[in-house]
């Protein structure tokens, strides 16, 4: 993994998170680029039982820690969860209680960039479906 960046650097990040049932067995998974889109690093796992939005802010978070250790320090951030992009972006408010400790990490997560602007995208996306296979390698891989 390539981390010889300035501290200027702008990037991609797409992420995934699900689960196998709702809630059920979960992982997540993350697609760091630079700004022409090119790969970075990539990186899937599995995180235990959790529903599907569970999943998905874990993935957020691992994205921003991924990014920021690479010393990105702008970043445009891609899902497929309408829900969770539109809570980080501020257009809907948070209501559900167990996902509160996750939206406050991406907030502090947050403080380590000079900017991160979150966006929905379909499901269809090229690099959403790179994670998304991500997620469903480490559950097949965990024997879920």
């Amino acid at each position: 993994m390539e981390k010889s960046f300035k501290k200027s650097t702008k990037a991609k990040i797409y992420s995934d998170g699900g689960a196998r049932g709702n809630p059920g067995p979960a992982a997540i998974g993350v697609l760091v680029c630079d700004d022409k889109d090119l790969k970075l690093t990539d990186h899937g796992e599995t995180i235990g039982e959790a529903t599907n939005n569970v999943a998905e802010y874990t993935a957020v978070v691992r994205g921003l820690t991924l990014a920021a250790e690479l010393g990105i320090s702008e970043a445009d951030y891609f899902l497929d969860s309408e829900l969770v992009a539109r809570q980080l972006s501020g257009i809907y408010k948070l209501k559900a209680e167990h996902l509160k400790p996750f939206f406050i990490r991406v907030k502090e997560l947050e403080k380590k960039f000079k900017r991160i602007t979150y966006f929905h995208v379909p499901r269809e996306h090229p690099k959403i479906k790179h994670v998304d296979r991500l997620v469903n390698l480490a559950l097949d891989r965990a024997g879920n």
